[in-house]
């Protein structure tokens, strides 16, 4: 079992998970987080962490999209060790639907390092 990031984390990006994982298993996208499934150690610090409930366990309904898009882009995307910056605007987008199609951005964040 590992931990996924899901569409909640689109252009919220809090990132307060970051400090809390053991294994720095989280990288960065242009506006949201993905989680490695092979580097995840199912610890589950991360989960209570994040304040817009965007990470779930790999076993919940309709995480399977999810565990495909983090091991994408966990390829693609720099390794953060370190919380960054919270986008200004992050409240704003908390909790809105559809943000998948919406919002995301295939291009790598700035890595905290």
């Amino acid at each position: 079992m590992t931990f996924v990031v899901t569409e909640a984390c689109i252009k919220c990006k809090y990132m307060d998970c970051v400090e809390v994982c053991p294994v720095d298993c989280f990288y960065e996208g242009e506006n949201m987080l993905v989680i490695h499934p092979d580097e995840c150690i199912d610890c589950g610090v991360c989960e209570p962490e994040c304040p817009a409930e965007a990470i779930l366990p790999d076993t919940d309904a309709g995480a399977e999209t999810w565990v495909e898009l983090n091991r994408k882009y966990s390829e693609q995307w720099p390794n953060i060790t370190r919380q960054g910056e919270t986008p200004p605007d992050a409240d704003a987008y908390k909790g809105a639907p559809d943000k998948f199609a919406q919002y995301f951005s295939p291009s790598p964040g700035k890595s905290a390092e």
